[in-house]
């Protein structure tokens, strides 16, 4: 629960009742209907103002890092935080209207039972005093989180509360996971893999992206800052600190690094020009800087830039000084590889998509599933699928998929990554009857009532939506964006 609680105070994807009712409200289309002042409020949810001071307090507590700071002015950002912020406040309305309160014994009982706060099997005040200090949240915040987030717990029970499971429901559930299919298929991928590539394809597709096909080479100068470099002694002290201070203020002052390092008698240690796998344009490794530091500098754009870098108790003064792309040679195995997959990648789009509409169209039978295999010079296979755990050549995922399809169906399945493509054609199915006695029964009624209790809330989430009246005053929106 901790956890959770932490996120839902510093995540940007902050999910209405624990993120099962989402509550995005739509900004486009709607009109700016402020004219002229109310520079305070940012929206109104029917009657009742937002203020924009209570929104940029909630920003504030987000903890958004410095990438999301910059985003905020050029992004869509701060319209979706906003958004997720008008739905907090809805489901405080909802939980107000319904009367789901939390009472301050209730909050206790809540947080002198959890586990993290335990110091010899019972509640401990200092360890609960060191969580808050460890996680920079305060009390009173922290326990304003508990509390909303246990009253959100109480809305979901009240919306399902009384469900009642029939068992065909229960039946449905494990048949989602249970069945016994026979199947026709064809291995798309192995018609892909056969596909040649020509090298005149290959060479127009270089010609036509040159740009995309280079090799950056970084000159790296660095120097590690050690207690015996910069004060005489072996120990980490004050002093030792004191001067890389006045090290980092330099480079903030703009000092370049040679300067730098002869103020502090620094030797400088350059490392040529290497690329992102340290190495060199003859393909020897760079063994002369640490991997740590490599990755940490290696990414910057910036020439001539120092930057002070620590990790691991240790500390190093960096800049790139000097950036070279040159052009790969066509012929390069990485360069042919990387078009010959991109061709690959493209040709298996095109002839799903191609597939996909004739079966969205009704224009792909039987006869267009054997025909396509013998145009194809594939072979037709079979296979018998018993449950979900079945071995083959299908993963979970994609038997899931085949399971929700009807006999005598056929239909083209592919993994996320298309790594995997197959025509399926469903010949027969066997659904099996599930034993109320049996240990799996009590199983599938929690995923019956799960389905069930997500219809319920999603339906509720639809009903809400259309309920509250939203207006943004997208003057004060963009006011709060320019002042990042």
């Amino acid at each position: 629960m901790l956890s959770s609680i932490v996120k839902f105070s510093k995540s940007l994807s902050i999910k209405i009742l624990v993120g099962i009712i989402i509550l995005p409200f739509v900004f486009w289309g709607m009109g700016d209907i402020f004219s002229g002042g109310n520079q305070n409020i940012i929206a109104k949810i029917d009657s009742e103002k937002v203020s924009t001071r209570d929104f940029a307090e909630y920003l504030n507590r987000l903890n958004l890092n410095d990438q999301q700071i910059k985003d905020l002015k050029k992004t869509d950002l701060i319209q979706k935080i906003l958004s997720e912020y008008i739905g907090r406040r809805i489901i405080n309305l909802e939980m107000e209207d319904l009367g789901i309160v939390l009472s301050d014994s209730s909050l206790k009982d809540i947080i002198v039972n959890d586990k993290t706060f335990f110091k010899d099997k019972k509640f401990s005040r200092t360890e609960y005093e060191k969580f808050l200090i460890q996680s920079g949240v305060t009390a009173p915040m922290f326990e304003d989180n508990i509390a909303e987030q246990e009253k959100r717990r109480q809305l979901l029970t009240f919306l399902s509360r009384g469900t009642s499971i029939p068992d065909f429901l229960v039946q449905n559930a494990f048949n989602e996971e249970n069945q016994v299919k026979d199947i026709r298929y064809i291995d798309l991928n192995e018609i892909f893999e056969k596909k040649q590539i020509k090298k005149d394809e290959i060479n127009k597709i270089y010609n036509e992206n040159k740009d995309l096909f280079t090799q950056e080479f970084k000159s790296i100068s660095f120097s590690e800052l050690t207690p015996e470099k910069l004060t005489g002694l072996q120990e980490f002290d004050k002093n030792f600190f004191n001067k890389v201070e006045l090290i980092e203020n330099d480079i903030l002052d703009g000092k370049n690094i040679l300067d730098i390092a002869k103020l502090n008698n620094l030797k400088l240690i350059k490392t040529g020009e290497i690329d992102k796998d340290k190495k060199d344009v003859l393909g020897q490794k760079n063994q002369l800087i640490n991997n740590e530091l490599f990755k940490k500098i290696f990414k910057k754009n910036e020439i001539n830039s120092p930057e002070l870098f620590e990790f691991e108790n240790k500390y190093f003064i960096a800049q790139i000084s000097s950036v070279n792309k040159i052009a790969q040679n066509p012929n390069d195995k990485s360069v042919v590889s990387a078009i010959t997959g991109q061709i690959k990648f493209k040709s298996i789009i095109d002839n799903n998509m191609s597939i996909g509409k004739k079966i969205s169209e009704g224009n792909f039978k039987k006869k267009d599933f054997e025909d396509y295999a013998k145009k194809n010079n594939s072979t037709i296979k079979y296979k018998k699928i018993k449950g979900l755990e079945d071995e083959g050549p299908f993963n979970k995922n994609i038997i899931k998929r085949i399971f929700k399809l009807d006999d005598n169906e056929i239909n083209l399945i592919s993994d996320s990554q298309l790594k995997q493509n197959y025509l399926i054609q469903i010949e027969k199915t066997e659904f099996l009857e599930l034993d109320k006695k049996s240990k799996d029964f009590d199983k599938y009624r929690s995923v019956a009532k799960l389905n069930l209790s997500n219809s319920i809330y999603f339906a509720y989430d639809a009903r809400i939506n259309k309920k509250y009246k939203i207006d943004i005053n997208n003057k004060a929106v963009n006011r709060l964006k320019n002042s990042f």
